[in-house]
């Protein structure tokens, strides 16, 4: 699990294919604590199991559905990720909980100024937009961001220059792919509400969530 703050830019340094999958080498240098082999890591919003460690970064395995629905086959030695490490239970949780598996590969429709800040507008699939909401929370490339306004197909972010400069947004303009994440919470909520409509004809009321244990 993670909060969508990113801790790190790291540089690809190769991608190996191998049939199906492929293997990452990330240097990366400004982690505090040391990597260690098997832990989490989310690069590019995408959760990967730490294989190897280098003496400024890390091996990472990337399977055959992640290199499917997520941009990290499409990235080219030189790249730039953002790197988060997993969420300790003593941390704080400054943005909100991201999981790092990609529901869609989103674009960017334009972007522009606002203010002090820069405006995103991204288009994503409709399975992915059912989730996101007007001031609700969405992981781009691992980052935690909140939505600002949500159309039938896109949606909305405007990033502070803090967040603009030390992640990978920075280099995204119209056109470009990125992860998208969205909110773990409302998919848990719909996956409830079904089962308790049927159990209720279809009608939640007070009586009913209270009898449930929800109240």
């Amino acid at each position: 699990m993670f909060t969508g703050l990113i801790q790190s830019l790291g540089t690809l340094k190769s991608s190996k294919r191998s049939g199906d999958s492929a293997e990452l080498t990330i240097a990366e240098s400004n982690f505090g604590d040391p990597l260690e082999v098997g832990e989490s890591i989310a690069v590019d919003g995408v959760c990967l199991t730490v294989t190897a460690l280098l003496p400024a970064g890390f091996v990472a395995d990337v399977s055959p559905e992640t290199l499917v629905c997520t941009t990290l086959g499409g990235l080219r030695p030189g790249a730039q990720v953002n790197l988060e490490r997993a969420l300790r239970l003593a941390d704080r949780l400054g943005g909100h909980l991201v999981s790092g598996h990609i529901d869609c590969i989103a674009s960017v429709r334009q972007r522009y100024q606002d203010g002090n800040a820069i405006r995103f507008e991204f288009t994503a699939t409709a399975s992915a937009m059912r989730y996101i909401v007007a001031k609700g929370s969405v992981a781009v490339n691992g980052i935690s961001l909140t939505v600002n306004q949500v159309d039938s197909d896109r949606f909305t972010v405007a990033v502070v220059p803090h967040s603009l400069a030390q992640t990978t947004l920075k280099d995204c303009q119209a056109g470009s792919r990125v992860n998208l994440e969205t909110d773990l919470i409302g998919r848990y909520v719909e996956r409830l509400l079904p089962g308790a409509h049927s159990l209720n004809n279809g009608r939640v009321s007070r009586e009913f969530l209270a009898k449930n244990g929800f109240l």
